[in-house]
């Protein structure tokens, strides 16, 4: 009797560490299950001179109907490790490679945004390698995570992506730092191999207020020295802040340096508005013997965003003012000054 008294009491304990066992593995696989996000967008914007005139990134289709691009993100956490893979389809997808024509001949465009994998060796220091987002700036490709459509001179002229491996500190939830080696910009198969060297500090003064000083050089990529920080001031009123200055890798090839401003309002949970101030200069450099005068440029953008659910419509007033004649006015003729009117619907999930 005492026997089979025992050898109950090991099957009930077994059986309930197993279950125990079993119930820890589905919860693990739960949480770590496959998240799925990304975000479309289409515009429509008008330079007032008829021509498609301000340089920065994307948004360049004039007097029609254009599509941005379709973004989707693919993430995966288990334990200590973790994936991210996103990618894009598109006219807004930097670098876009052409990978299939129809027979009207028009293209059609894909693009690898980021692929990198996570290690955390412990709840302070984790490992990342892969092709990522770029660390540097304040704007990113994505339409969705940026308040503005149009996007900056600063933007266009920094880095987009960052491939290489990073590792990154936490000494609190205020204070970290980043430290990496990586290709050249923007590139995730490079003949150079490892060139580049970066660091990020970032430091959390207060609830609320985040500041990210970031630095990355390597040749032939040049040498770039950001701030980026973003205060919400009150529970409705942001202000963000992005200064940069570059110098090419060669002596005499030039750079740019920048500064700009993005106070933000929100009336409702529905309704924002939002500035973007921006100066930015190219510095002097030479080309084919021949020296190019520095040149700035100031723009002003307003944009006005309202939020419906998942969607986003967005109107958009762009005044930029250059110190020489960047543009073209209505008669095709050099100008100091451009303006355009844009509208704009982003959906995320």
């Amino acid at each position: 009797m005492k026997n089979a008294t025992k050898l109950i009491l090991t099957l009930l304990l077994v059986n309930t560490a197993i279950f125990a066992q079993e119930a820890e593995i589905v919860e693990e696989m739960e949480s770590a299950g496959l998240q799925i996000s990304g975000s479309a967008d289409i515009y429509y914007k008008y330079d007032f001179s008829g021509e498609s005139n301000i340089p920065t990134s994307f948004a360049d289709a004039q007097n029609t109907v254009a599509i941005g691009m379709l973004d989707i993100g693919l993430s995966h956490t288990t334990g200590k490790v973790a994936f991210v893979g996103e990618f894009s389809f598109g006219p807004r997808s930097f670098k876009s490679i052409p990978t299939l024509r129809d027979g009207s001949g028009a293209d059609r465009y894909i693009n690898i945004q980021n692929l990198y994998m996570s290690y955390s060796l412990t709840d302070k220091l984790t490992l990342t390698g892969g092709y990522m987002g770029t660390f540097v700036g304040y704007e990113v490709i994505s339409p969705a995570a940026n308040f503005n459509y149009s996007t900056s001179y600063l933007f266009t002229n920094g880095p987009f992506q960052n491939a290489g491996l990073k590792a990154e500190y936490a000494f609190s939830d205020q204070v970290s730092l980043m430290v990496g080696v990586f290709n050249d910009w923007n590139v995730y198969e490079d003949g150079n191999g490892v060139t580049d060297f970066g660091a990020q500090f970032y430091l959390s003064p207060t609830e609320g207020w985040d500041v990210y000083l970031n630095y990355l050089s390597g040749s032939p990529s040049g040498t770039v020295l950001d701030l980026t920080s973003g205060l919400q001031i009150t529970d409705d009123f942001y202000l963000g802040v992005n200064a940069a200055t570059y110098s090419a890798d060669e002596e005499d090839a030039g750079g740019y340096s920048g500064v700009a401003l993005y106070p933000q309002y929100s009336f409702t949970d529905k309704v924002a508005i939002g500035y973007r101030g921006e100066f930015f200069s190219v510095k002097e450099y030479e080309m084919e013997g021949i020296t190019i005068p520095s040149e700035s440029v100031f723009s002003s953008t307003l944009t006005l965003n309202y939020y419906s659910g998942p969607m986003t419509f967005i109107t958009e007033v762009r005044l930029d003012n250059a110190e020489n004649e960047w543009f073209l006015d209505g008669d095709a003729d050099p100008t100091q000054s451009a303006s355009q009117l844009l509208f704009a619907a982003v959906y995320s999930f």
